[in-house]
């Protein structure tokens, strides 16, 4: 769900401080009890904190009502032998339980307003077709996350009657709808705001996330407005979660360095929107080594951040990324795919050029005709892969700045592990851009990761960039797979 507490910025501006809870004090769980606050400031750089499959993952967004016609997990199903094909890791599905009729938005309501945890809602099929479904992703060697909407219940959730002070509520004593960082009743009217203070209540939380870990077999979650529930109860969370799953995978929607404590991946929100305005013209690259010192300042280098050109969010309320980056939407996600620390997410339909908001309350199937991005996605996904120096978090390499005379327009940089490793160099200008470059520290051999031209590089030389285009050239001579 879009993000309604502190912008990225405030969040980055303020370190490690976390939203304000809206829960009261935390509740206990004797199966799990929460770790010292202090467990919550810093981001841990451990390798070990990481599950070892995911140091070189990609994650796909599966919005499993728009991806068939049928909208089904059968119909899904069928779609795994290109999706693995295509380099994906992990598959995130937008929530799959039944979705509630009081309140509810549109005719077929919000996937994140549910009326119950532990059941699959029928348009989708059922828990046997949701587990042959993970099976056989399982199958394909990908992993399975499921978007966990911990903050609020729909209005019919059976908690509403029957655990009523699970809530907060209005000064009238009516369960208020979800209320922002500032305890303001937002607009999203289709759905209960919990109330995070009652121990019993979090430890049925837990229970219900256990169910989809043991009976489904999911290997995660992605967290929905992970700020806006206590950071001590995503640790009691993953404490009582990695007993069922020693590799379990979080990713938090959320942006604040103290969350890092309980999850692997967070946000990369400030970057995202910075790349949008890099695309348009409205900012220059310039303003992208700031941006990198304080990720590095605030974040460190062990966490996972999501970086990516486009989302549910993105794409059904602010535009696809052709609305919001044009023709730059590439050379954007170039970027956002090799740089430091970067854990790179693609959304559904953006292999097939996906150029329609898809509609958030409504069936509206993805046009798979549009034209093929598959091979570059794959080739991203490929280098990912095989170049550990672009690997997540402490596993990959450093990232640093190359010099060029490019401009405003362009930007470089080389992530190198040993002799081993990367130089990207992007050009979001409207011509293509020979520029001169200095300070590389390895030097050599390099190959042109798309094109396969080879070439030597010395610490100064020149580098021809196409226009809105990037070069991805790679220490040594890769072993290239065939039809990139």
């Amino acid at each position: 769900m879009k993000p309604r507490f502190l912008p990225a910025a405030a969040l980055l501006a303020l370190a490690a401080c976390q939203p304000l809870p809206r829960g009261g004090m935390a509740g206990g769980n004797a199966q799990a009890p929460p770790p010292p606050a202090a467990a919550a400031v810093v981001p841990s750089a451990d390798p070990a904190f990481y599950p070892a499959w995911s140091r070189s993952a990609t994650i796909y967004e599966v919005n499993v009502r728009q991806y068939t016609p049928e909208g089904t997990f059968a119909a899904l199903q069928a779609h795994l032998p290109r999706l693995k094909a295509m380099g994906v890791d992990i598959l995130w599905l937008m929530p799959v339980q039944p979705i509630g009729v009081k309140n509810r938005k549109g005719g077929l309501g919000s996937p994140y307003s549910i009326s119950d945890y532990t059941a699959v809602n029928r348009e989708y099929g059922t828990e046997a077709d949701f587990r042959r479904f993970v099976d056989a992703a399982h199958a394909q060697g990908m992993r399975v996350i499921l978007d966990w909407v911990a903050n609020h219940t729909a209005f019919d959730h059976e908690w509403t009657v029957a655990h009523g002070d699970w809530y907060v509520h209005r000064a009238d004593g009516t369960i208020s709808n979800a209320r922002d960082n500032e305890g303001r009743e937002t607009d999203w009217t289709d759905v209960a705001e919990l109330d995070y203070g009652k121990p019993a209540m979090r430890r049925a939380m837990i229970e219900d996330m256990r169910w989809w870990v043991t009976r489904m077999g999911v290997d995660g979650f992605r967290c929905d407005v992970a700020g806006g529930v206590p950071t001590d109860f995503w640790l009691q969370a993953r404490a009582a979660l990695r007993s069922s799953r020693r590799d379990l995978f979080l990713l938090a929607e959320a942006e604040d360095p103290g969350i890092h404590a309980a999850f692997h991946a967070t946000y990369g929100w400030e970057l995202h929107h910075l790349l949008n305005e890099i695309s348009k013209g409205s900012k220059t690259t310039a303003e992208l080594d700031p941006y990198f010192a304080r990720q590095e300042r605030v974040f460190g280098r062990g966490p996972y951040r999501m970086y990516f050109t486009s989302d549910h969010d993105e794409n059904s309320w602010n535009g696809t990324e052709f609305e919001r980056m044009g023709v730059n939407h590439q050379a954007a996600f170039v970027l956002a795919a090799t740089m430091g620390g970067s854990f790179p997410e693609i959304y559904t339909g953006q292999e097939a050029s996906l150029n329609k908001r898809l509609r958030f309350f409504e069936k509206d199937t993805v046009d798979w005709n549009g034209p093929s991005l598959e091979s570059f996605y794959h080739a991203m996904f490929d280098l990912r892969h095989g170049e550990r120096a672009i690997w997540s978090g402490t596993a990959g390499a450093p990232q640093r700045g190359l010099a060029t005379n490019g401009g405003p327009r362009v930007y470089a940089f080389t992530r190198m592990i040993g002799s081993d490793g990367v130089l990207v160099a992007v050009n979001f200008g409207d011509t293509p851009a020979t520029v001169a470059y200095h300070g590389l520290t390895t030097t050599g051999a390099f190959g042109d990761w798309f094109s396969n031209a080879q070439m030597t590089l010395a610490e100064s030389g020149k580098l021809d960039i196409p226009a809105h285009g990037y070069r991805v050239l790679v220490h040594g001579s890769p072993v290239h797979r065939s039809g990139r």
